[in-house]
């Protein structure tokens, strides 16, 4: 036998622990090398003077309560153990519940989006320079706010400006009025912003837009009151 091998075999050979056929066999190979040789000999001696030692420390006594101390510990280790793996398991049925319920969605989501891009698509298509879009017949402008305007303006009286305020009526302004429209296009009051403003041309003024005809104002499509509309006048006589 080896001197590797009875050296690793020393530790049982000295507390007799090979026991068995093949052991007892074993125990006697390891007895006739030592008999003749000495480093494993030593090597021996070396392990009972350390078996003497270990028997002389003494020997540690546990504390009364550590078997309780063991079971206390057991349990809070097994409680935090029930609860990750409580939120483990509830976590993955709360993935698996959400795919489920997000799966189905994926193949609409994808159409709406290639909807919109069809759409806007098309409508780039119809806004591009080039391309003349027909506005439909009768239709109504839907601009917030759509200002009055003048239709007609009356003939009556047929002389309405006095011949002494021709010479500010020649002036390049004339006469200007700011004039406001009700709702059913009707004057309701007038001022004069430059020009002559003697009472005789006011009292004309007053029966010429009183019978003129106006557009109102539209907010959202329908007539509203308050519309304001700017007329200028001049006059050029023609003597014979």
């Amino acid at each position: 036998m080896k001197c590797t091998t009875v050296r690793k075999n020393l530790a049982g050979y000295l507390d007799d622990a090979l026991i068995g056929e093949e052991r007892v066999r074993e125990r006697i190979a390891i007895r006739e090398h030592l008999e003749f040789c000495g480093g494993c000999r030593e090597e021996l001696q070396r392990f009972r003077k350390l078996a003497v030692l270990l028997s002389r420390m003494p020997k540690a006594v546990p504390p009364a309560d550590l078997a309780v101390r063991i079971k206390v510990a057991a349990a809070q280790a097994q409680q935090s153990q029930d609860w990750a793996m409580r939120w483990r398991h509830f976590r993955d049925h709360a993935g698996i519940v959400l795919e489920n319920v997000f799966r189905p969605l994926t193949v609409p989501a994808t159409g709406g989006f290639l909807s919109a891009m069809l759409i806007f698509i098309l409508a780039l298509q119809m806004i591009v320079p080039g391309i003349t879009l027909r506005a439909v017949e009768n239709d109504v402008p839907i601009n917030l706010m759509h200002p009055a305007r003048l239709v007609s303006l009356s003939d009556y009286p047929e002389s309405w400006a006095p011949e002494k305020d021709d010479t500010e009526l020649s002036l390049p302004h004339g006469l200007l009025l700011d004039v406001t429209v009700d709702a059913s296009g009707h004057m309701t009051d007038y001022q004069i912003l430059s020009g002559p403003t003697s009472a005789e041309l006011r009292h004309q003024l007053d029966q010429m837009l009183l019978f003129s005809r106006f557009s109102p104002m539209l907010s959202f499509g329908r007539p509203t009151a308050g519309g304001h509309v700017v007329v200028s006048f001049s006059a050029v006589r023609v003597r014979g």
